[in-house]
């Protein structure tokens, strides 16, 4: 559309020409979005006139703090790949303009509270009207309708509400959040996942798709085996630290001078494991997976004992070299400057208008050829700021207007 990268093949993914409009703010919203950037569609961000997203101001950290054009350092981690347009929806221009850019998308985002577009006029049934073919994407805390449909959902909240919490932290007695917005980034994920499925439906039908998730839907769907474990068993899964509930031995264990994190998750591994440290594996309830889980304390003291005499470095050298999957716990910055994680694109380099070149986290997806030739976007784009791009989109919607 009006992308700033020239238009090669090496350059176009799999969503390139697909229009966003992305009323979306916070977190779960601009995320979802963003995937679809990422994915190389053309993503334009409506914010509002006065301040923008509210993430813009969400900080410390800023960058140029002291500066009246800082940057949160939480907005740059949710817009990449999109483009920002100030509009005020409760004014007639700024309606009339998203009307216009309804009427040519293919995809619109939107996380306001229940009921909050519908009062600006525009009902699932009107953007329907504007454009039959638009998949609608509605992001919620809690869902849109049910007994409390419509409540306000904020990530910390979900993750307690969810459940999410209950079996995070180190013991029942003192619950934990997970250390980032997991509700949140989940319902962007799913929802972005939606829009990809509706996008695909309408290629058969020709017309659109409503797709709803939630907060509360994202994490319920990543319950896994803790919500088999209620429905099915009956059992209620707890928080218990750094330890599997349904694999032993897998988790964190202490070593000379720190600790790491190993995985046995099959019998042959548990008898290569003992093998490699001269334990024997039919010690009496540890010779099977249930039991070792029954007896986790055993288990911890046995494994930690031998642990003991090796320093982390010298343990993962070992556990390497008898094929038991091992891991260090690394901080933040450690994961950044690690090499593997240079090696699959997980970092980006992007000119952003004020602040330069910066360093981003990178798309998590990788694109390949059959013969193994990768094919990757020679240009990303940085977070924009404020209304940086309204006059592009309007010089567009006018050029669209004259078809």
């Amino acid at each position: 559309m009006f992308s700033t990268a020239q238009p090669t093949t090496a350059q176009a993914g799999p969503l390139d020409g697909i229009v966003v409009v992305d009323l979306t703010r916070a977190l779960a919203g601009p995320h979802a979005a963003m995937m679809l950037g990422d994915l190389g569609a053309d993503v334009i961000k409506i914010e509002t006139p006065h301040g923008g997203d509210d993430t813009r101001g969400w900080g410390p950290p800023f960058v140029n703090p002291a500066d009246a054009e800082r940057e949160s350092t939480y907005f740059l981690s949710a817009n990449r790949n999109k483009k920002s347009i100030t509009l005020d929806l409760k004014a007639d221009d700024g309606r009339a303009t998203l009307e216009a850019l309804v009427r040519r998308a293919d995809v619109l985002m939107e996380n306001f509270r229940t009921g909050v577009l519908d009062r600006l006029g525009f009902t699932t049934e009107r953007l329907a009207e504007l454009n039959p073919r638009l998949v609608v994407l509605s992001i919620s805390g809690f869902g849109h309708d049910g007994p409390e449909g419509g409540r306000a959902g904020y990530d910390q909240i979900a993750q307690g509400e969810a459940g999410l919490m209950s079996l995070t932290g180190p013991n029942p007695d003192d619950v934990q959040r997970v250390g980032v917005p997991i509700a949140d980034l989940l319902a962007g994920m799913y929802g972005a996942f939606g829009v990809v499925a509706a996008l695909q439906e309408r290629e058969r039908t020709g017309r659109g798709r409503v797709v709803r998730t939630s907060l509360l839907a994202g994490v319920v769907g990543v319950h896994a085996f803790q919500g088999t474990k209620w429905t099915v068993a009956g059992e209620v899964g707890e928080a218990q630290g750094n330890h599997h509930p349904s694999i032993s031995p897998y988790g964190l264990f202490r070593t000379a001078d720190g600790a790491v994190q190993i995985s046995v998750g099959s019998e042959g591994l548990w008898k290569r494991f003992c093998a490699g440290f001269h334990l024997d594996p039919d010690t009496p309830g540890m010779a099977t997976n249930p039991e070792r889980v029954e007896n986790h304390k055993q288990v911890l003291e046995l494994v930690e004992d031998a642990f003991g005499a090796y320093t982390s470095d010298e343990l993962l050298v070992e556990l390497d070299r008898i094929g038991v999957p091992a891991g260090r716990v690394r901080t933040i910055s450690e994961v950044y400057e690690w090499e593997q994680t240079k090696s699959q694109g997980l970092l980006i380099d992007v000119d952003h208008r004020t602040l330069g070149n910066i360093t981003l986290p990178g798309p998590p997806l990788r694109f390949f050829e059959p013969d193994g030739t990768e094919v990757t976007r020679t240009q990303h784009t940085a977070p924009p700021v404020l209304g940086a791009d309204n006059d592009t989109v309007s010089e567009w919607l006018l050029r669209e207007s004259v078809r």
